[in-house]
């Protein structure tokens, strides 16, 4: 198990916690903390009070626990994250949910999204998506000159808890949903409901107005991004771009990319806002639109300047940070 800290300049860190088989200890590692940079982003971008953490479970297998040995290794898990006095909060993220907050909360308070039954804000991904679906109608507001997505075709990459709501927000604004997944039963479900389907090693090529990654990060790389078909790419996954240089290549080819720290960013607000903050419905509705303006103005700046928008986003974020420090400092 690794907790990773990227920053506590903004206030305690903060993030998901992860569950997933890693070929090496190494590469479990290198995901959490480039996960933990991701989420000291997502919250200065947000003007959040939190800094960037994140956590992994590295399982030996792919084989994910259920049962006795999940509830075992969730407690143990939260154990690790009460050790730290409050330096970290964990929530859901891939593999985890708000039952498993649940358990986490059994041995430590420092957890955000446990079940609503349990005192929590429950399941982010839903608030995820309304959020991705602003940051997309931002998009193509930069893109096309309009923010209507009737009669756009957007691929969504991953029907999971975001994906898979996103697919539903789009449908129901008008839009042309193309999806893919690893997961048969989720294919059998969309497709039932007459989502056209394409295959996980076509997807990233498939010709399209937004191109929407929603699954794995580091997909939009310097071997993808000769082959996209798409105007717009703007979807829910952490860490989309293999490296800072894919975001310039992007800029070269006239893609338009919604940086993912900030279009993904409505799981912090849902789990923060109504737990922290107390927000109502209204305001927490209020700040996941404003997630479509933010993408906006980031797109119009890096525009302006010259610059690819993961570039923009970034020197947004870290002025944010800086400027709190400054301030208590």
């Amino acid at each position: 198990m690794f907790i990773c800290v990227h920053s506590t300049r903004l206030g305690t860190a903060a993030g998901g916690t992860r569950m997933k088989h890693y070929p090496r200890l190494e590469d479990a590692l290198a995901d959490g903390m480039r996960l933990a940079e991701a989420m000291s982003l997502k919250f200065a971008s947000v003007d959040f009070p939190h800094g960037g953490g994140k956590a992994v479970i590295a399982l030996p297998t792919p084989e994910i626990p259920q049962g006795e040995t999940r509830r075992r290794l969730l407690r143990e898990y939260g154990a690790f994250v009460n050790s730290l006095g409050g330096l970290y909060s964990a929530a859901p993220d891939m593999n985890t949910s708000a039952a498993d907050m649940d358990v986490i909360g059994e041995v430590t308070p420092y957890v955000f999204c446990r079940t609503e039954a349990a005192g929590g804000s429950g399941d982010t991904a839903p608030d995820t998506a309304v959020g991705v679906l602003h940051g997309i109608k931002g998009a193509c507001r930069f893109a096309f000159g309009s923010d209507n997505l009737t009669g756009r075709t957007v691929a969504v990459q991953g029907a999971g808890g975001v994906g898979g709501r996103l697919i539903e927000l789009l449908v129901e604004a008008g839009a042309t949903v193309i999806a893919s997944d690893v997961d048969p039963p989720r294919l059998k479900a969309l497709e039932a409901r007459g989502i056209s389907m394409v295959s996980p090693d076509s997807v990233l090529a498939v010709e399209c107005d937004v191109l929407s990654p929603c699954a794995v990060g580091g997909i939009i790389n310097s071997r993808s991004i000769p082959t996209l078909r798409c105007r717009v790419i703007a979807g829910g996954a952490n860490n989309q771009l293999e490296t800072s240089a894919d975001a310039e290549r992007l800029r070269e080819r006239g893609i338009v990319y919604a940086p993912d720290f900030v279009i993904n960013a409505g799981g912090v607000l849902h789990g923060g806002g109504l737990e922290e903050q107390h927000w109502s419905r209204v305001v927490l509705d209020e700040k996941l639109a404003g997630i479509g303006d933010a993408v906006y103005e980031i797109l119009k700046r890096a525009d302006r300047d010259g610059v690819s928008t993961d570039a923009a986003a970034r020197g947004i974020a870290l002025s944010r940070i800086s400027a709190t420090a400054t301030s208590r400092s």
